[in-house]
């Protein structure tokens, strides 16, 4: 005789049922640590399984793919969880010319049998998207979501609802889990900003909750399957973390969590990040950086020397004299009247450009189209730091001598640490690279310094960091000179 296995499955949460039971053809939660997910997205798949009608021989055929970045988080987390409870249900094929699969094959009571297929496949670039093509699913599974690109998803969409052919599925779609990612990640942009049609994005109560920002953390009595963690389980997990680390895995808050050295370890967001508007009648300082994605930095400097950056404009693909015109539009939308006193940027900009035919450098392609830039003085990189590192270090009136606007999203998180030096993969001591990652914040970020260093900020640095640059902080002097 067949042995018989039953299985009972009671959610540890409202969020975690909410989830398991929506028949909304794309669905996806937000959770911390802990807060029993990708058990959650097992079951919900194995829902599928079972509620799909059968075909004339009584098979209820589905295929499932479930989605990772790589293979070794699939098979440490997403295969490990699934097997635990599932295995005994089929066999799994480890993987090779296919990827891993586990064929699930068993009886039903009601004289029908379950006949799917869990497929497990790693996407972790863009240019893996050509993996899908071709597949024909019923559904997918996208865990920890917040590492896999915007074009999984796209492709994804298009490939579920497509098997079984000789009985329509009964349910098809996209389901996914995740830790909270940063608010300016796609998912961030589609749950909370577009919140497109026939969507749900559900999110869990945080293990740690807090009063007010400046409160200590708690115990949140919301935290859902706190009952099958260890006693204090986020309590003590919050101990030597970061501040940002908690609010992301432990508090299920939006958020980014910094993985290198940071150029600025200065940089305190609940300090240097406020709202305010422009000193009307107060010039701007503007800083440039060039490239193929040039980035600028628009803000004042207030008589007591504090800075305060209230823009950013960041491109991507985008020429001099593209971004020249779109820096004008925006200056004209957003500052309109203030008089401009220094528009400073990258001295490489000083060079030739070899696709002009009039072989005019990126300063005088600038110029010829309304922005009137002039090189930095110096492009030593700790010069250049330093110029924006001082004024965070200072205390002015009470206040930072820096402060970052909120609507700086790009630069906000650059702050934070995605402008960093990467580690470097040797065993002992931690070491970094020398230069930063070039990313999308370090654009904008580097577009900062120029404006800092236009502004005045750094001389003193020349002489500090390297002694050879005196010649620097003469031009310098010579320039404001000028102005």
């Amino acid at each position: 005789m067949t042995p018989q296995i039953e299985y009972t499955y009671v959610p540890q949460g409202p969020t975690l049922e909410q989830y398991i039971l929506s028949t909304a053809q794309r669905t996806f939660i937000c959770g911390p640590l802990g807060s029993s997910k990708t058990n959650a997205s097992c079951w919900k798949s194995f829902r599928v399984m079972l509620g799909q009608a059968p075909d004339s021989t009584g098979a209820r055929k589905t295929r499932i793919l479930a989605v990772r970045n790589t293979y070794s988080d699939l098979f440490s987390t997403t295969i490990k969880d699934w097997l635990e409870m599932f295995e005994g249900l089929g066999k799994f094929n480890r993987g090779g010319l296919e990827p891993p699969t586990h064929h699930v094959s068993f009886d039903l009571p009601d004289g029908t049998f379950v006949d799917a297929e869990m497929i497990f496949l790693a996407l972790d670039r863009p240019d893996h998207i050509k993996k899908l093509r071709g597949m024909q699913l019923t559904a997918a599974w996208l865990n920890e979501v917040k590492e896999l690109v915007f074009a999984v998803l796209e492709m994804m969409d298009l490939r579920v609802g497509r098997f079984p052919q000789a009985v329509p599925p009964t349910w098809y779609g996209m389901f996914g889990d995740t830790n909270a990612p940063d608010n300016d990640h796609w998912y961030y942009r589609l749950a909370e900003e577009v919140r497109p049609e026939g969507w749900v994005f559900l999110k869990q109560p945080g293990g740690l909750t807090r009063k007010n920002k400046d409160a200590a953390w708690e115990p949140n009595p919301l935290a859902e399957n706190v009952k099958n963690l260890p006693l204090n389980y986020y309590i003590n997990g919050a101990q030597g973390k970061t501040e940002a680390w908690i609010l992301v895995n432990l508090a299920n808050e939006y958020g980014f969590v910094a993985d290198g050295k940071p150029v600025y370890p200065d940089y305190r967001d609940s300090t240097h990040c406020k709202e305010f508007e422009l000193v009307p009648n107060l010039g701007l300082h503007i800083g440039l950086d060039f490239g193929l994605t040039p980035a600028a930095w628009i803000g004042q400097h207030l008589p007591n020397g504090q800075w305060r950056i209230r823009y950013e404009l960041v491109t991507t693909d985008t020429g001099v004299i593209r971004f020249a015109l779109e820096l004008k539009r925006f200056l004209n939308e957003k500052c309109h009247g203030f008089p401009i006193v220094s528009i400073t940027g990258d001295p490489a900009g000083d060079q030739r450009q070899a696709g002009d035919k009039e072989e005019r450098t990126v300063f005088q392609l600038l110029e010829a189209n309304g922005i009137p830039a002039v090189p930095a003085h110096t492009n030593v990189f700790a010069t250049r730091t330093e110029a924006v590192n001082a004024p965070m270090r200072r205390m002015i009136d009470g206040q930072p001598g820096f402060l970052l606007h909120p609507d700086c999203k790009v630069s906000r998180k650059g702050m934070q640490g995605d402008y960093k030096f990467r580690r470097m993969k040797v065993s002992g001591d931690e070491r970094y690279m020398d230069v930063p990652v070039k990313n999308a914040s370090s654009h904008p970020c580097e577009a900062g310094q120029y404006l800092m260093l236009g502004g005045g900020e750094g001389v003193a640095a020349l002489t500090v960091h390297n002694p050879n640059t005196a010649a620097d902080a003469a031009k310098f002097r010579r320039l404001r000179g000028n102005r």
